[in-house]
């Protein structure tokens, strides 16, 4: 058994950018949708590269960028979703978080909901 099948949860956090594409096209940021249905994923895609840079390069940190930028209610707590286990999440966000290592971002992360990089943090 690798290590990744002996973690039975994990707890992360996550930045979420919605685009045209998400199931849901309404945002704590923009209850009506209005920027959301004007989002390529694309454009999502590229801001999200732009916010994982910012963060990278150490000019801000996750749950700052999280806080203003994510498109999920959890922004108010900096992304922070707590911890979960396999089966709660969408499948290829799971996937990813039960990938990373402790404190490593995520490249970005397509799931119904929209795009996502995620910090697990543990």
């Amino acid at each position: 058994m690798s290590s990744q099948e002996e973690r039975r949860q994990v707890s992360a956090s996550h930045i979420l950018i919605k685009h045209e594409g998400s199931r849901r096209k309404a945002s704590w940021q923009d209850p009506d949708g209005v920027r959301i249905r004007s989002t390529t994923r694309d454009s999502a895609v590229e801001q999200l590269r732009a916010l994982r840079e910012e963060i990278a390069s150490g000019k801000a940190s996750f749950e700052d960028v999280a806080s203003r930028h994510s498109d999920c209610s959890t922004a108010k707590r900096g992304g922070d979703l707590g911890p979960f286990k396999r089966g709660q999440m969408q499948k290829p966000f799971e996937d990813a978080a039960f990938a990373l290592e402790i404190g490593e971002i995520s490249n970005i992360v397509d799931t119904d909901s929209g795009v996502h990089i995620i910090l697990r943090t543990g």
